[in-house]
């Protein structure tokens, strides 16, 4: 069976370019075509740009009949979450209350993939502020998966995740905070990377927030990588430039130190369907030589309680003097969540922000013997399209994201990889997480299980 020119990785992509099998114009024009189909359904987008994709399409193509690419993905489209500026385009972080101004540059990831060549198809929705595992939007319409149109992508990467998984080209890019690349790669069957703290550059910085992949494959996240970690002054927290053999992803099982992490600790119990894949994404590594042991679950309710105020506290002062009306178009689960409960005083506050110090030195503890632990992405499957979260209850907000923020905190580098199938056919991630810095390492240790798992499922059509 021939695969359609939207559904090649980017790798292949380059390659087909290099030797001019194919062009990126007419990739282009076949990525387009691939949204037009899907797009009313799956409303992943948000400021589309066809003439401008097809545009850049020509520019990439004449230089690479040159034998002059630009760049590492000269010609590959891309879609980037909306959240991440790009010049001339508001960026209404998923909300209606946001006042749309168009922004006056790009972002630090936006900015390297001009810099790479690659061909900016849209932007992507996100939930209001991104604070939410769901595609619901008081601004974007409702984002559905595509693997089960009535269900949920995940979030806060929603548009992002449900492009990936429908085809709307090879590469995207997503945000993670607490969980919003990882937990929409495994609701959608993705490769996504939450990278560790201050790789890529973020423009404006804050503490566990990131930016990353979210890719069919390995490899494509990587090659994402390489171009996404370019350094940039505007992140006065990234980490130094490094050089990192982001291709060289072969690696040896044997003898890994694989921890298996089946509980957080707090939040939801995991579903057995959940906790089979992950367990069996343990024994394959067992099984190539890794030395797998359990890993006690080290997240409090506590600590999660503590995120919540502070989270909740700072909305409340980001919001301080907008207009009521403004406030009013926020999403009422969101709005509920900010205002629902009485101010706390700035004792409490402070407790609360102190809890992100006690969950990365637990998570970071957890690593003394280990080289990687797997864990469950999500505790559930995906759920109700139209739900804010698994719970959907504002006073319970986080119960989902016990095995993802702890890495947000500690700045360890995480990734998605899909394991496995629900009973209904919804795709089920296993979490692969590293070593603080060892984004290379996470990167490898997927790629590894990549080639260990049963094969996986045809990417779903319309």
């Amino acid at each position: 069976m021939t695969t359609e020119l939207p559904d090649l990785t980017a790798v292949e992509l380059l390659a087909g370019y290099a030797s001019g099998a194919v062009s990126p114009v007419e990739v282009t024009e076949a990525v387009l075509a691939r949204i037009g189909a899907w797009e009313p359904s799956l409303q992943a987008l948000y400021a589309p740009d066809p003439a401008g994709a097809l545009a850049q399409a020509r520019e990439a193509e004449q230089r690479w009949r040159r034998g002059e690419p630009q760049g590492a993905l000269d010609g590959v489209p891309v879609t980037i979450k909306e959240n991440i500026a790009t010049k001339g385009v508001p960026v209404p972080l998923g909300t209606a209350a946001t006042e749309l101004v168009p922004a006056a540059e790009d972002a630090p990831a936006a900015a390297r993939l001009r810099e790479a060549g690659a061909v900016l198809l849209a932007k992507t929705t996100m939930p209001d502020f991104g604070m939410l595992t769901s595609g619901l939007s008081s601004f974007h319409p409702l984002t559905r998966n595509p693997w089960r149109l009535d269900r949920n992508p995940g979030g806060s990467s929603s548009g992002a995740a449900a492009a990936a998984a429908a085809g709307y080209g090879p590469l995207h890019v997503g945000t993670d905070i607490g969980g919003s690349i990882r937990l929409p790669a495994g609701l959608c069957g993705l490769m996504g990377h939450k990278p560790s703290f201050g790789r890529v550059p973020v423009d404006p910085p804050f503490p566990g927030r990131t930016a990353g992949p979210l890719t069919r494959t390995v490899a494509d996240a990587a090659l994402l990588m390489s171009v996404l970690a370019q350094p940039d002054d505007r992140d006065f927290t990234s980490l130094p430039p490094a050089q990192i053999p982001w291709q060289e992803l072969d690696i040896e099982v044997k003898g890994l130190r694989i921890g298996l992490l089946e509980e957080a600790g707090a939040g939801l119990p995991v579903e057995p369907a959940v906790l089979a894949a992950v367990r069996a994404a343990a024994a394959a590594f067992e099984a190539a030589g890794a030395i797998v042991t359990p890993v006690r679950p080290f997240l409090t309710e506590e600590m999660l309680a503590g995120l919540n105020r502070f989270w909740r506290t700072r909305f409340a002062a980001d919001l301080a003097g907008v207009p009521k009306e403004r406030i009013e178009r926020i999403l009422p689960y969101i709005r509920d969540w900010i205002f629902g409960e009485s101010e706390v005083d700035g004792v409490s506050v402070y407790r609360g922000f102190a809890q992100m110090d006690v969950m990365s030195a637990a998570a970071t503890r957890a690593f003394r013997e280990l080289d990687f632990v797997l864990s469950p992405v999500c505790p559930v499957v995906s759920f109700g399209a139209d739900q804010a979260s698994p719970v959907h209850d504002p006073a319970k907000p986080f119960e989902h994201i016990g095995f993802t923020v702890p890495f947000n905190m500690s700045g360890q580098p995480s990734a998605s990889v899909n394991a496995g199938y629900s009973a209904d056919g919804l795709p089920i991630g296993v979490q692969i997480t590293g070593r603080r810095f060892d984004d290379l390492g996470v990167l490898r240790v997927a790629r590894a299980f990549e080639q260990l798992r049963p094969e996986q499922r045809p990417w779903p059509t319309l």
